[in-house]
């Protein structure tokens, strides 16, 4: 096959199966109730004419997907960070999506992307993939503080509420431990939601010390900016974006410096290191301001905050490893 960089967009003339409505967006967090939209989205890497490729297929609502193609292998996992070129257009018929161009045709089923040349001979095909974090599940090791293991109950948390019995909601809640240094480890998942768009879709943030937000959002196949998920908003961007499809569950772990202080006045900046999904998405990176929505920065401890963005974001598996004397 040519190395033929490729963005698609397949519309699918099928009705959205909903479960429940998020404000005036049909909403999932159950994958059995999401219906096709979800058995057609996800991630599909493989070979094709001996190179590696990934793709992300996204629903974007009432049928329709929007699709990335990845030379190299998926984000994290070979991609070269060639850009994508012109997009595609397909519609479902009967139970695959054909899409064509001037030099090869693909036909989706939700388990392969085939990919065929225009005379419809196999040139290859990408399997669909579920790909977890290697953090995925990690139990806090000796010493550290469990702040929340959907076992035990949300005492060290302040409005906080249990989703789905054994989940702890984004209800704007924190901890009642204050934080200065510390290690982090969170377990998010965000809802699916493929008639929303941008702020609006799966939307909540980690606000490290109450001041510094990573944010969680279903970013998934986006560009991978400040206000998308991974990154600290109005100040960096991730080096890659990391997401994966909605309703997958994902990581954070963060190391985090607080910011120094003298007099009242701040010495040196806070510095965080954040692994989106087991993958480095800020090294050491300098926070040269909080960032809006909660609190601003000062000489002292702050607890962790999940912020409520009114989307049924849930987290698990939670705790921090605490810097000797802070």
């Amino acid at each position: 096959m040519p190395r033929v960089r490729f963005t698609f967009v397949l519309f699918l003339g099928f009705a959205v199966a909903c479960s429940a409505k998020e404000g005036k967006y049909p909403t999932f967090t159950d994958a059995e109730k999401a219906g096709i939209d979800y058995t057609i989205q996800g991630e599909y890497e493989g070979e094709v004419g001996g190179q590696k490729w990934g793709a992300q297929i996204i629903a974007t609502g009432d049928g329709a997907f929007r699709g990335v193609g990845f030379p190299g292998g998926l984000p994290g996992n070979g991609w070269t960070k060639e850009t994508a070129g012109e997009p595609l257009i397909g519609k479902l018929d009967d139970d695959s999506v054909e899409m064509k161009s001037d030099e090869f045709v693909l036909k989706i089923d939700g388990k392969f992307v085939h990919v065929f040349d225009t005379g419809l001979s196999p040139l290859g095909k990408l399997p669909r993939v579920e790909r977890k974090s290697e953090t995925l599940g990690q139990k806090a090791p000796e010493g550290a503080t469990v702040l929340f293991d959907g076992k035990k109950s949300i005492d060290n948390w302040e409005s906080a509420k249990i989703v789905e019995e054994e989940l702890l909601g984004a209800t704007s809640c924190f901890t009642k431990e204050k934080l200065g240094d510390h290690k982090l480890h969170i377990e998010f998942r965000t809802p699916f939601m493929p008639s929303a768009a941008g702020q609006a879709r799966g939307n909540s943030g980690v606000y490290v010390q109450s001041r510094y937000e990573v944010q969680v959002l279903d970013s998934f196949g986006l560009e991978g900016k400040d206000n998308e998920c991974g990154g600290i908003y109005q100040v960096s961007k991730p080096q890659v974006n990391m997401c994966f499809p909605p309703l997958a569950w994902q990581t954070y772990d963060i190391d985090f410096t607080a910011a120094k202080w003298q007099d009242g006045k701040k010495t040196k900046n806070a510095r965080i290191t954040v692994r989106h999904n087991g993958v480095v998405i800020h090294d050491d990176l300098e926070l040269p301001k909080h960032t809006p929505g909660r609190t601003h920065e000062a000489d002292s401890p702050a607890p962790l905050f999940l912020q409520d963005h009114s989307n049924p974001v849930a987290f698990r598996n939670v705790w921090v490893i605490k810097s000797a004397g802070k």
